[in-house]
């Protein structure tokens, strides 16, 4: 019922502007006939009726067609104030002007809806190519960790007291690493569905940077090959954000570096405070992005060429997304020394302990 009455509504509005601009133009050629001359106003009006064509359905459309051409009978072919037309040769144009005034309402219309039906028709094609690469990532994503977690479980069930403690714990840390890797999963996965959605609505509170950073660090899951360089900033005041969409973009940056750049990498966070922004940076010394990748590397289920196997493309596309939900911005460049370096930007509040006490 409310969509039945907002498509009323427009339509009324469509009938009401469509009118407006035919009947504003011809005022407007009204007074300057004498130096323009009636042929030309039948062209200007013409132009009016192909712009409404553009914009509104088809009934507004032939409804400014129709009127025109009355309009510029009455109004402008001699004699005027009268539908009278004696001359043979006007009579030829009123006919031929109010044909075209239809047909190029009409046509217009119609190549409209064409070109409507065929960015619908490529938007279409274009999701589902894009949920059938998500689908095929997670055919291999999610089978992976659940086929690692049931393994484990019936070598465990069935061969308790065959299995050797060390070896029992062993799969026991499997089954972790996979549980991990699945939750990770789901979340992207239900992060990316809050963000189409758009029931993503950010709860700012005060929160502590750099604390924030060192909880992240901590619990990452970080191999031996990789070292995170993280020196928290001196004075570096409080900022009003929401410090769960913050953690998320903090952790998707810092897995994703751990999980694509080279054995012995260096990955580098810093923050500091530049104008009403709060700025994050996370770089690395890896083999960083050739300049077309830098263009797609936020693409939904966008992965990097003869990347290893694992991850779905959502991360940094969430990190996007959610950089775009707290109004911020995210930037990526290559380092002049080698590596990638996202620079996020969040616009926050400040206050420092001292201040923040006494509101």
């Amino acid at each position: 019922m409310q969509l039945s009455n907002r498509h009323k509504n427009s339509l009324k509005m469509q009938y009401i502007t469509s009118i407006a601009l035919v009947i504003i133009t011809a005022a407007i050629c009204f007074v300057t006939v004498h130096f323009i001359g009636y042929r030309v106003v039948a062209l200007i009006l013409l132009m009016v009726v192909s712009f409404i064509a553009m914009i509104f359905e088809i009934l507004p459309v032939l409804l400014s067609a129709m009127l025109s051409a009355i309009v510029w009978n009455f109004f402008f072919i001699p004699p005027i104030y009268t539908f009278h037309i004696y001359n043979a040769e006007d009579v030829l144009m009123f006919l031929l002007y109010f044909t075209i005034a239809l047909v190029n309402a009409v046509l217009t219309f119609k190549i409209r809806k064409a070109e409507k039906n065929a960015r619908d028709k490529e938007e279409k094609e274009k999701t589902i190519k894009l949920y059938n690469t998500l689908l095929n990532s997670l055919s291999h994503e999610l089978r992976t960790p659940l086929s690692t977690i049931l393994g484990a479980v019936d070598s465990l069930k069935e061969n308790k007291n065959i299995i050797s403690p060390e070896n029992q714990n062993q799969l026991l840390i499997e089954i972790d690493k996979a549980s991990i890797r699945l939750n990770r999963q789901v979340e992207n996965l239900l992060n990316m569905s809050r963000l189409e959605s758009g029931m993503l609505k950010p709860k700012n509170d005060w929160c502590d940077i750099n604390e924030l950073i060192n909880h992240i660090i901590q619990k990452l899951n970080i191999d031996k090959n990789h070292t995170i360089d993280f020196i928290p900033t001196e004075n570096l005041p409080l900022c009003k954000l929401d410090a769960g969409i913050t953690e998320q973009i903090i952790h998707n940056l810092l897995h994703n570096a751990i999980q694509y750049t080279p054995p012995k990498s260096i990955i580098k966070v810093e923050t500091k405070m530049e104008l009403q922004n709060c700025v994050i940076i996370v770089s690395d010394n890896g083999n960083g992005f050739s300049e077309n990748q830098i263009n797609l590397v936020f693409d939904k289920f966008y992965r990097l060429p003869n990347s290893k196997a694992g991850g779905s493309g959502l991360g940094l596309s969430i990190v996007k997304g959610f950089v775009e939900a707290l109004n911020g911005s995210v930037h990526l460049e290559n380092n002049s020394s080698g590596g990638a370096k996202f620079t996020i930007k969040i616009p926050t509040e400040t206050s420092f302990i001292n201040h923040l006490k006494n509101e």
